[in-house]
């Protein structure tokens, strides 16, 4: 009987006598030999193991098929296996897009979308829960708050741990309207509301001059045009001969981390802004340059400042370089990455690490507690309290009128 190994070494030289071409099957180098490949034994078992792994799911997909009552959609059968992998990791953060949904997701990233303007999340009781709506947008006007949970949209309850599935049926054509029913802590009965789609143009940087060359300015979300808005408001106000900043990151539900770090660069001396760290324990630390506007800050956030927002608000607080005002925040520490997958155009979300303040506090699920807490009788729209009863901005001022010497 020939051995393995003398079997294994003929195999080769037949190859070496005749066409040899070499090929990449899926992490597999392998020899073609006629219509057949030559691997080796260890890429032989680990795709035998491969094969067992979903030998489960062929089979009841191929059950289901031929045995259902009615007749099944083979690929939604296929989409919602893996919907579901991303469920069982019970990450509400880790979540797959179909097609439509990656779209969407991306489209919201770039600065627009359709629907009603509410930032949500989902809930500890397995609702949705509203971390901040978007300033002038149509929930934001309906009175929408942070807290708000989402119990049904169009009569059709939403709990449950897909959060893209309430969004979908939140966004939509603009001019169309849709009913939401809430439920607000305090409340007995649901508030019901009809409220009709818009289009959602994000314009998340506001800027302004108050008294004494105060600058102001606020940032309602993270896109990708954030930074360059950002920018452009700081030079605006440093131009107008601005002696100190009030930044206003309430309701701020976060975005994308790049653009944070690009602002955090401009107004901050040189330190660390936020480290991350993996599964594996390797650390990413992002630092801040010496060239920055220097002026007296103060940064303003409440519960509805998630994420993004808090890396800055923590930088700024750490580092000292100005104080922080308002309310406790979100507490949202974890990182995610996006991925497409370009067969089909879907794509998916990932937590690919948790971040770290610059003195190394993990804030998941307790939020940064501010320098000087202000709390506010509810937590609403920045723009819809009335001129002189924003006591956080007012408490801003007076701390930048002590450090510019005026009170």
């Amino acid at each position: 009987m020939i051995s393995k190994k003398k079997a294994l070494i003929g195999a080769v030289v037949l190859v070496l006598l005749t066409t040899i071409v070499n090929m990449t099957l899926g992490n597999y180098i392998a020899l073609q030999v006629g219509e057949n490949y030559l691997i080796s034994d260890d890429h032989m078992e680990h795709y035998q193991e491969l094969e067992e792994d979903f030998s489960k799911l062929t089979y009841m997909r191929d059950f289901l098929l031929e045995n259902y009552y009615e007749d099944l959609d083979e690929s939604t059968l296929m989409e919602g296996a893996v919907r579901g992998m991303f469920e069982a990791t019970g990450d509400p953060y880790t979540t797959y897009m179909s097609s439509d949904e990656y779209e969407d997701f991306m489209t919201e990233t770039e600065g627009s979308f359709g629907g009603i303007g509410i930032i949500v999340t989902p809930g500890e009781d397995g609702y949705v829960t509203v971390v901040s709506p978007i300033e002038s947008t149509p929930g934001y006007r309906a009175g929408i708050q942070t807290g708000d949970r989402i119990i049904e949209v169009d009569g059709e309850e939403v709990q449950g741990p897909n959060l893209n599935k309430a969004v979908d049926l939140m966004r939509g054509e603009p001019g169309t309207e849709v009913d939401v029913a809430i439920r607000r802590e305090g409340e007995r009965e649901l508030i019901e509301l009809t409220i009709e789609r818009e289009t959602i143009k994000i314009e998340t940087v506001q800027y302004e001059m108050l008294e004494e060359d105060i600058g102001y300015i606020r940032i309602t979300n993270f896109n990708q045009q954030t930074a360059g808005d950002f920018n452009e408001a700081l030079d605006a106000l440093v131009e107008d001969n601005m002696e100190a900043l009030v930044l206003d990151l309430r309701n701020n539900p976060g975005g994308l981390l790049s653009q944070t770090i690009e602002i955090a660069d401009m107004i901050l001396d040189e330190q660390v802004i936020v480290y991350t760290e993996d599964r594996e324990g390797n650390q990413q630390q992002e630092t801040a340059s010496s060239d920055h506007v220097d002026v007296p800050l103060t940064v303003l956030v409440n519960k509805g400042s998630a994420s993004a927002s808090e890396i800055l608000a923590g930088a700024v607080q750490d580092g000292n370089r100005g104080t922080v005002i308002g309310e406790t925040t979100f507490g949202k520490a974890l990182v995610q990455g996006i991925r497409s997958y370009e067969e089909d155009g879907s794509g998916f979300r990932y937590t690919v690490s948790q971040y770290f303040t610059p003195e190394g506090n993990y804030i998941q699920d307790e939020g940064i507690e501010p320098d000087i807490i202000v709390e506010m009788e509810q937590t609403v729209s920045v723009d819809l309290i009335e001129e002189g009863e924003d006591k956080q901005l007012e408490k801003a001022i007076e701390v930048l009128k002590e450090e510019l010497g005026l009170e």
